[in-house]
């Protein structure tokens, strides 16, 4: 099925109409919120409250085991103390319901829930500082250490083989880098990628493993001022792309993702890294492959951002928002090299860790 046919889109009337029927909630305002292959709504209702209505796109509506341990991981967050937010029940019950909807190609089954909302900005809104990117860092680690107390009958299905996002399957970009269509950073995502073979694969049987929240992006961290005017984390967003992997990895997409709105993007790492390291120090393999790992969730986004835009050319202005910096993120980095980077990130760290 064609990406912009597995995509929801659904009007205000049949988003309005849902609501009623499976919540039984009035709403007073609906609006769309932005999604990369969902679609997502505001919905504030009149009987006091406001949500988040998300409908998944068709293709993982197929998959309910998996979204229904990403609703479940929320919810354990959630009584943990950490800012996610929880699934609100149907009037039939259930977390989720399965609803065939008419978006104008037929009709097609999606899943949909309701969300609690939760306040705040996004941290691609806010001025970067080291206050909140060492917050960034912690909050990571503290959730990837939380998720290692969780239990559920169908953890399995997070064992996500032949996901494209994953950082364990950078080498499945291979069969995308067309879409690059000849870009000067074709070549340098190949490299990339035969280094991540050469250097990454031969580790990562050194690395801890856990459970990756795998999009820990500067959309999905919301934050708000406390009393002090300090910046503090008050939302953890998007449990889509879940999956079995490792704290390394968490923190590399961190990092990237971090980096992204920041003015000084090459100091960003090592705030985050001092963050993470406050709760899970890494070991030496980890340590060595950090950089590397960072320059493959560019690669990712990159790449995948260029075939989706094939995809839904009419959504591009949104697909393309990390990957436009991001290039030249990623021409910095690769430019600077490992040792120079990592200088920068690791001498940052170990400031902190001589302050504690």
């Amino acid at each position: 099925m064609a990406a912009r046919e597995s995509k929801p889109n659904l009007s205000h009337a049949q988003v309005s109409e849902l609501v009623r029927r499976l919540y039984c909630l009035t709403d007073s305002e609906i609006r769309p919120l932005p999604s990369y292959d969902d679609q997502n709504f505001f919905v504030s209702v009149s009987e006091g409250g406001e949500y988040v209505l998300k409908v998944m796109n068709s293709g993982d509506s197929q998959n309910p085991t998996l979204l229904e341990l990403q609703t479940h991981a929320m919810n354990f967050l959630h009584q943990k103390g950490l800012p996610a937010q929880t699934a609100i029940p149907t009037k039939a019950g259930v977390l989720m319901s399965l609803e065939e909807i008419d978006c104008g190609f037929g009709p097609q089954k999606y899943l949909v829930r309701l969300l609690t909302y939760l306040p705040g900005t996004t941290i691609a809104k806010i001025p970067s500082s080291p206050a909140i990117l060492y917050e960034v860092g912690k909050m990571a680690a503290t959730m990837d250490n939380v998720f290692q107390e969780m239990e559920h009958p169908s953890l399995s299905v997070l064992q996500r083989d032949n996901f494209i996002w994953g950082l364990a399957q950078v080498p499945l970009l291979e069969k995308y880098l067309p879409a690059m269509d000849g870009d000067p950073m074709q070549q340098v995502v190949s490299k990339i990628i035969a280094q991540f073979k050469a250097e990454v694969i031969p580790k990562m049987a050194s690395f801890r493993k856990c459970i990756n929240h795998g999009d820990f992006n500067d959309h999905n961290i919301l934050v708000m001022q406390d009393d002090q005017s300090q910046y503090k984390i008050s939302g953890i967003l998007d449990f889509g792309d879940m999956s079995s992997g490792h704290y390394i990895f968490e923190l590399a997409i961190a990092i990237m993702y971090m980096m992204i709105e920041s003015t000084t993007p090459v100091d960003v790492g090592g705030h985050v890294l001092a963050g993470y390291e406050s709760v899970f120090p890494l070991n030496e393999a980890e340590r060595d492959c950090l950089f590397l790992l960072v320059l493959c969730r560019f690669s990712q986004s990159l790449v995948m951002a260029r075939y989706s835009v094939l995809q839904q050319p009419e959504n591009e202005e949104y697909l393309m928002i990390t990957s436009r910096t991001g290039i030249k993120h990623l021409s910095r980095l690769w430019e600077l090299g490992k040792r120079e980077v990592e200088r920068t990130w690791f001498e940052s760290a170990k400031k902190y860790r001589d302050q504690h």
